[in-house]
């Protein structure tokens, strides 16, 4: 799922994936996915109003079979340089951006920062131009953490079409756009309609006590 990482040390990148992996799955209750999914190598252009998302992602293109790589900050890449280790490139490595993109998934966050959730922010260009750099698909992506039915937050990802890079903007926004709506009119204590799950995550609590419950009403014949 990675290439050209930092070598020596092939163990010490087995345990940060790992170590990855788990915090998705231990502390979020699982990652699901709509719309195209890539096959090869394609630019990927998110919003970003959680601080999950990059591990969100990763965590998607490994169920995927994607190799992924991603943007970040300079200063956030310099205070953890681990992360080169599972695909992270500064925002300024352009070069390395484009070579990555033409085998993989490379994330590319349009708005640039960190935001609240809520509509997109204002788009900047990278993400078309590393596209168009690399001949490959510009995909506009939909990400959502959020705290439904359950104990723990789920994640939810949602794949446009590719588009041109002049519409990008109001893509992604659609797609952010649609993705909410099918938040707020599910029943959140059932998966959402029409999404696959493909990260397992923590079950609830009241999931877990939920077959206890049942045998010891059983047992005692009461009943609400």
């Amino acid at each position: 799922m990675t290439a050209e990482r930092p070598g020596h040390h092939p163990w010490a990148t087995a345990l940060l994936a790992r170590s990855v992996q788990g915090s998705v799955r231990g502390n979020l209750g699982g990652v699901w996915v709509r719309g195209p999914v890539p096959t090869g190598g394609a630019v990927l252009a998110p919003n970003h109003h959680s601080w999950w998302d990059g591990y969100v992602l990763w965590a998607v293109a490994g169920w995927a079979g994607a190799d992924f790589s991603v943007l970040m900050n300079p200063g956030q890449l310099a205070r953890f340089p681990f992360l080169r280790r599972l695909g992270a490139l500064r925002a300024d490595e352009v070069r390395a951006g484009v070579r990555r993109a033409r085998g993989g998934w490379l994330v590319v966050f349009p708005e640039g920062a960190l935001h609240p959730a809520g509509p997109l922010q204002a788009a900047a260009p990278g993400a078309g131009w590393t596209a168009r750099q690399a001949g490959v698909p510009l995909v506009p992506v939909a990400l959502r953490v959020t705290l439904r039915g359950a104990q723990w937050p789920e994640a939810y990802v949602r794949f446009g079409q590719p588009v041109a890079a002049a519409e990008l903007p109001a893509a992604l926004q659609r797609e952010l756009a649609a993705l909410d709506h099918d938040l707020q009119t599910s029943d959140p204590e059932r998966p959402l309609a029409g999404y696959l799950r493909a990260v397992p995550g923590r079950q609830s609590r009241s999931a877990r006590l939920d077959l206890p419950s049942r045998l010891l009403t059983l047992i005692t014949g009461d009943r609400a």
